[in-house]
């Protein structure tokens, strides 16, 4: 069995407001192995970019345990998590806001080299900072360049940079490719998945976009509300959704074939649940056309219903048998 390098085991980070508790991120838990791509999807406001800054510590979990190599972060000091970042990096989703506009790609890229002391000499720092920006992909001659002189792709190549300048195991990609046109995000995701061959890494990639997902992950977790609803292997969870949120959101895909055949779309309907003092139900009922009365008796768990496919609803195993019968 392949090696864990992060597990997160009951994580919940909630918001206090006016009205109450918000449960952002709700008792989530789940693990990657070293060198695999764990996608987290969802609609807006579901959590996951939440639950990805918890993981981290960028925002403190209000509960739960991350642990990373064996170590539980949630319990380390300020000076044992900076050392421990040095191993956990980030790529955030605008490139243009999540860089300083007054630094040089140089400067920019260099900042958490010399922080951490990685490097002291000058010459060597650059020199590091030509290597970083070669292997994403940036020309030299940009090196003095400004943010606010380049395109929306080669921004993002400098995120890229700077997250690896630590030369972390495990990074965080908070929906990356979002912020760019059509193009530009194949040549970065093709970018990312070409570092994580040569570097071994490991990534958390967190969209809305389900067609991006299925090409560059490993595994796929879904979420509503706060809730992992659904996870499984890319492929099998493409090939057989079991929670009604999931089957949703694929029939939402464009068929890019003209003249090809056309998904059934599944219509969401009813009020979504409102996220602060969440009553103990299924969080979908609301909307799901298979809800009854034993949906609102209690929120399901999230189990494992065949092997590395798991699923949180009332009805898992007869959507399951419904599958196999088609």
């Amino acid at each position: 069995m392949a090696d864990k390098i992060l597990e997160v085991i009951n994580l919940s980070k909630y918001f206090k407001t006016p009205r109450g508790m918000l449960h952002a991120v709700d008792d989530v838990s789940f693990d990657i192995e070293k060198g695999k791509t764990l996608g987290i999807v969802g609609e807006s406001g579901c959590g996951k970019s939440t639950a990805g800054r918890a993981i981290l510590r960028l925002t403190e979990p209000t509960a739960g345990q991350v642990i990373f190599e064996g170590t539980d972060i949630t319990k380390l000091n300020v000076r044992q998590m900076n050392q421990k970042r040095r191993d956990m990096q980030i790529i955030f989703q605008d490139p243009f806001s999540s860089l300083d506009p007054r630094k040089t790609i140089n400067q920019t890229v260099s900042e958490p080299i010399i922080a951490n002391k990685i490097l002291t000499d000058k010459e060597k720092i650059r020199a590091r900072v030509r290597e970083l920006m070669e292997v994403v992909g940036l020309a030299e001659r940009l090196i003095n360049s400004y943010p606010h002189e380049l395109d929306g792709g080669r921004r993002q190549r400098i995120g890229i940079a700077r997250a690896l300048a630590m030369n972390p195991k495990f990074i965080v990609c908070d929906e990356p490719v979002s912020a760019l046109d059509v193009s530009i995000q194949a040549q970065i995701l093709n970018l990312m998945k070409d570092l994580q061959k040569q570097l071994g890494l490991t990534y958390i990639f967190i969209t809305h976009d389900l067609s991006v997902i299925n090409h560059f992950s490993d595994d796929i977790a879904v979420m509503y509300l706060g809730k992992l609803v659904e996870k499984a292997p890319a492929e099998e969870l493409f090939t057989y959704p079991l929670h009604p949120y999931t089957q949703a959101l694929l029939s939402a895909i464009p068929v890019p074939e003209v003249g090809g055949p056309k998904r059934q779309r599944i219509i969401l309907k009813g009020e979504i649940t409102s996220p602060i003092n969440l009553p103990d139900e299924c969080r979908f009922a609301k909307r799901c056309i298979y809800a009854d009365d034993k949906c609102l008796e209690k929120n399901p768990e999230l189990r494992e219903i065949k092997p590395g496919h798991f699923i949180s609803c009332c009805y898992s195993e007869r959507f399951l048998s419904d599958i196999y019968r088609r």
